[in-house]
Parts: structure tokens; sequence; C-alpha cells
């Protein structure tokens, strides 16, 4: 599984209760069309059997199975309270 979490996101997701859950989401576009975008949240899924479980260094990840096999890092931006878990890598491959 090639997900990377920052130090950062492992910090602030022990801070938020130590669940961090990465999921596609779809982003319709104007004139049709639509695109599936992986976001980071901290909580757990409200169907967590329909994703991968991993725990790591204290912090447990429910990675949607499309994401699994994607190089992906789960970081964290922003400043004071206004921090919030992020995805980076590459475009999706189907």
């Amino acid at each position: 599984m090639a997900i990377e979490v920052s130090d950062r996101a492992r910090e602030w997701l022990k801070r938020k209760g130590g669940v961090g859950t990465v999921r596609l989401s779809p982003r319709h576009g104007c004139c049709g069309g639509r695109a599936d975008i992986a976001v980071a949240e901290a909580r757990t899924p409200d169907a967590p059997e329909h994703f991968t479980r991993l725990e790591r260094e204290d912090v447990v990840l429910y990675i949607d199975p499309m994401l699994v096999d994607q190089s992906l890092t789960l970081d964290v931006e922003g400043f004071r309270g206004l921090r919030h878990l992020f995805v980076d890598g590459a475009p999706l491959s189907r």
C-alpha cells in the first residue's frame, strides 16, 4: 500500500482522535462531466467495512479501495485553527 503520512498529519490526527479517512469525492462540472477527487477527513467512514483499514504509528486510516495502490501523501496545511488534511499524489490510475 503506497500512502505516506507526514509527521504533521500524524500528529494532527492523533489530536483529533487518531482516525482518518481517505476517500473519493465526486465533483460535477457545470456542463456535465464528473471527476473523483481524493479527500481526507479526520473521522471514521460511515461504512468502514467498505474501506481498507491501515494502522500506522498510533493512527488508524481507512482507505477507499480505489486508492490503495496509488502513490498518495496525506498532509496538513493551514495555520492555527484553520488547519486541515489534504491528499496529494499522482492522478488516479484505473
